[in-house]
Parts: structure tokens; C-alpha cells; sequence
């Protein structure tokens, strides 16, 4: 019986630490491969490093692994996705790990947690649970690129910022039926012309924007959109629509 390859996800500068290919596991990652796996020494699995590179590698020991291939010379190569996809995301009460999960796993590159005018979590943010999510979701996805989770930010900051060069940045947003809706938007665009360098699109937080902040976004060249007839929780309305984005990159360029 074949058993499946599983993927372990360690970071590259760890990687390029390990002489002759010799990778000393952390405690966490022993307990997965032995006791949640239940490897044993010369059982196989994958390494990647969330740069896009893939190599083979056995359990030598508990604690330690061997990487069947140099670390010049993986078994996968992938470049990153084109257009990168970017999610600023206000920061809400409940849901947010399984935003961050749910992003993860449909593609986000680059997440933004956002705190707004009507933020009420600031107590609670939690960067590095996020990042470790964020890690155990590409993992179980297979992803070869692990997204950035970036510290949490002011909107007022993301605004005033500069506009990213060759970026499509979509403000998502409610109650305005006049606007266009995103999969039409989507559609709409010539498959003649090339991918942008990145599609960035902002969710709101519980409440919705502040009139203040949908003034900002538009005074800063955001494009707004709509995404249905229904008011949405503001985690539903993050991960429906980079679903959306999701696939239209996947049917588009492959990525």
C-alpha cells in the first residue's frame, strides 16, 4: 500500500542551515510525523520552504530528517503567482483565525489585518497564532508559497500609503446596488491583456466602513464593489470574494 506523501513545511533559512541535507526537527514537528503520522525511520514525506521549492526528504530519527536531493536542486521549483492576490481585512471579534485559514487555502499571498474606525478587537490581535495558521494551512493545502501575515495596521495607514505600481486595488463595500459586482468586474477584464502585479481587495470590518473611511478610499484611487444583494458578515464577505478572485487567476493564468 502507497501511502500519501504529506508535506511539512520548513522555513528556508533552516534549510540552508542543515549541512549535507540533515534537518534537526522542533518539537512540534517531531510530534506531528511520529505520533500524529505515526512515521517511523525511512518513512518518506515532502519538505517544502514557502519560497516555492519542494524536495523529498525520510525520517531519519524522531527528531531528525534527511533531504533525498540537494538543496540546490529541488524536485519542484514554482514561481510565485502572478498576480499576487492581497487581502486587507479588518480585524473582527469571532472568526478571524478561520479568515486567515480560509485565505490561506484559496490563495491569499499577502494578508493585511486592518483595524478601523469601528474595530472593537485591539485587545486580542495575535500576529504569530496568525502566522502559525497561516503555515499549518498551507501545509494541508500544498501550497508551495506561504503567504505573508503582515503586523496589524491602521486603514488610515494602508490609504495614505502609495499606490502600488501596476496594482488593481478593490474596495469592497455595501448598500450601493449602483455599483459594479465583483465577478462582473472580473469578467469584464480583455484575457488579452496581461495579469496586473497585483489585485489587493479591502473588507470592512462588523458595521461596515465609517463614511470617513469609504470618502478616504475613494480619495485614494481604491475602485469599490459589490459583492450581492446581501449584507454579509464582514468574514463571510473576505473569504467569498478572494474565492471569487481565486478562481478567476486560476482560470485565467493557471495560478
Amino acid at each position: 500500500m502507497v501511502r500519501e506523501q504529506r508535506r511539512l513545511l520548513i522555513p528556508r533559512p533552516r534549510l540552508e542551515a542543515a549541512g549535507g541535507g540533515a534537518v534537526a526537527l522542533t518539537p512540534d514537528e517531531s510530534r506531528y510525523l511520529t505520533r500524529v503520522l505515526r512515521y517511523g525511520p525511512g518513512d518518506g514525506f515532502a519538505v517544502v520552504d514557502g519560497q516555492g521549492g519542494l524536495w523529498s526528504a525520510e525520517l531519519t530519527g524522531a527528531a531528525t530528517a534527511q533531504l533525498r536531493t540537494p538543496l540546490a536542486q529541488p524536485d519542484r521549483q514554482q514561481p510565485a503567482p502572478r498576480p499576487a492576490l492581497v487581502l486587507a481585512v479588518a480585524v473582527v471579534k469571532r472568526d478571524f483565525e478561520l479568515v486567515v485559514r480560509m485565505a490561506v487555502e484559496l490563495g491569499v499571498d499577502r494578508l493585511i489585518p486592518l483595524l478601523c474606525d469601528r474595530t472593537a478587537v485591539q485587545g486580542q490581535l495575535k500576529p504569530e497564532r496568525w502566522r502559525t495558521i497561516a503555515a499549518e494551512a498551507a501545509e494541508q493545502c500544498e501550497r508551495l508559497w506561504l503567504p505573508a501575515i503582515e503586523e496589524p495596521q491602521p486603514l488610515a495607514s494602508l490609504l495614505s500609503g502609495s499606490a502600488p505600481a501596476g496594482a488593481l486595488r478593490l474596495w469592497a463595500t455595501t448598500r450601493q446596488p449602483q455599483l459594479p459586482a465583483l465577478a462582473d468586474l472580473l469578467a469584464a477584464a480583455s484575457p488579452a491583456e496581461p495579469p496586473p502585479e497585483a489585485v489587493w481587495l479591502a473588507c470592512g470590518p462588523e458595521g461596515g466602513w465609517s463614511p470617513a473611511e469609504e470618502q478616504g478610499a475613494l480619495a485614494a484611487g481604491w475602485r469599490p464593489v459589490q459583492l450581492g444583494p446581501r449584507i454579509l458578515r464582514s468574514s463571510t464577505a473576505a473569504v467569498a470574494a478572494l474565492a471569487e478572485l481565486a478562481l478567476w487567476r486560476w482560470r485565467r493564468w493557471g495560478c
